[in-house]
């Protein structure tokens, strides 16, 4: 039986109280009251089998243990089998953990189109079977051979996402990269297709299976304004305003951000009132939490950092937590993602979490000072 639920209030708050003793107030943030933790566990590497299935499932459990309670998948990722490990460490926690449902925000994304635990000998034979001739989609809906964002696509998958998490709510559920539409289809009719996808995300959130929506894009918000794939985060959110009204649950955005990727910081990319803005401080002006992808950059940002990192982001030991550090202290940043299935990177990346963020003043010598 699926776990019913969904993160509150007062779970969250209990959760934060759990870590009290341990970590620093500033490593729990706001999201309309919900205490979410500054770094949360990604589940987008590694290979379909079962031996990575098991790390996740470890690691899982070992980050909700040290303060992380942001756990961050999608319907694709392995071919579904992240979100079913993921699943498998949410019930072993909820049964044996002493974790409640309410303590933890789980996030899930849908739009890519998501096989079946492994690459399918003819992928085009597997999506006429599996979606085109149930009625779940058609041929024509499919964008660059991969990508699908109609409202029965989304209903299909969100439902899908949650048999393989065992619950009946997700708190967060995520537009993958709607910017992959731009690549075929034009802007007005993208708009179109948003608005669509926004409905039936309003009408999952009345029904009780997801509790707030947004996008998880790559280049959409990082982009500057004109480019073909960028996405207006003050258009999204008024489409959600015309479709739901103020209530609408259109209320966070996952975008990349680390030190290779400053965008979202650094460069005005967002239109917002007449102004030109960078996405964190567009985000903020509308009420949007926004989460951190990539925030080590797939591993890469692990080694070799300047040692003036080091000097302005201080009391850390390694190259991997003074680049999570960095994300985690951008003003407007919500939560940093990182990806971990190794006990070894959850114990080093949890160990940031020990200390506060950079305040603004030191945070600003990263950009006005050279080492």
């Amino acid at each position: 039986m699926p776990t019913p639920g969904f993160a509150t209030l007062e779970g969250t708050a209990a959760y934060r109280t759990r870590f009290a003793a341990d970590l620093p107030p500033a490593h729990f943030r706001d999201f309309r009251g919900l205490s979410l933790s500054s770094i949360g566990l990604g589940t987008y590497l590694g290979e379909p089998d079962p031996e990575t299935d098991r790390l996740y499932r470890q690691a899982v459990i070992r980050a909700v243990g040290l303060g992380c309670n942001v756990i961050d998948s999608a319907i694709n990722y392995r071919f579904q089998r992240s979100e079913r490990a993921v699943g498998e460490a949410l019930r072993a926690l909820f049964t044996d953990g002493g974790i409640r449902r309410e303590e933890l925000v789980v996030a899930t994304k849908g739009g890519y189109v998501s096989f079946d635990g492994g690459y399918p000998a003819n992928p085009s034979a597997y999506f006429t079977e599996t979606f085109v001739r149930p009625g779940v989609a058609r041929a024509e809906d499919l964008v660059a051979g991969c990508h699908c964002m109609t409202p029965a696509y989304l209903k299909h998958q969100l439902r899908r996402s949650l048999e393989n998490l065992g619950l009946t709510c997700v708190d967060i559920y995520y537009l993958h990269n709607p910017e992959q539409q731009l690549d075929e289809v034009p802007r007005a009719e993208f708009t179109q297709r948003m608005r669509a996808a926004v409905a039936a995300l309003e009408e999952e959130a009345a029904a009780g299976r997801l509790r707030v929506y947004g996008t998880a894009t790559w280049n959409g918000y990082r982009v500057p304004t004109g480019a073909g794939g960028h996405l207006s985060l003050q258009a999204l959110v008024s489409l959600a305003r015309e479709v739901a009204g103020e209530g609408h649950h259109f209320r966070v955005i996952q975008l990349p951000l680390n030190l290779a990727m400053p965008e979202a910081l650094t460069h005005a990319t967002q239109a917002l009132d007449g102004e030109q803005v960078p996405a964190l401080t567009a985000a903020a002006r509308l009420g949007t939490y926004v989460m951190a992808s990539a925030s080590l950059l797939q591993s890469r940002l692990t080694r070799g950092m300047p040692p003036f990192l080091g000097e302005v982001l201080a009391g850390l030991e390694t190259d991997a937590q003074r680049a999570l550090q960095f994300v985690r202290s951008a003003p407007g940043l919500g939560t940093a993602l990182v990806g971990m299935k190794q006990e070894a990177h959850v114990l080093e990346n949890l160990a940031t979490a020990r200390v506060p963020p950079a305040p603004p003043e030191q945070f600003e010598r990263l950009f006005t000072e050279r080492g």
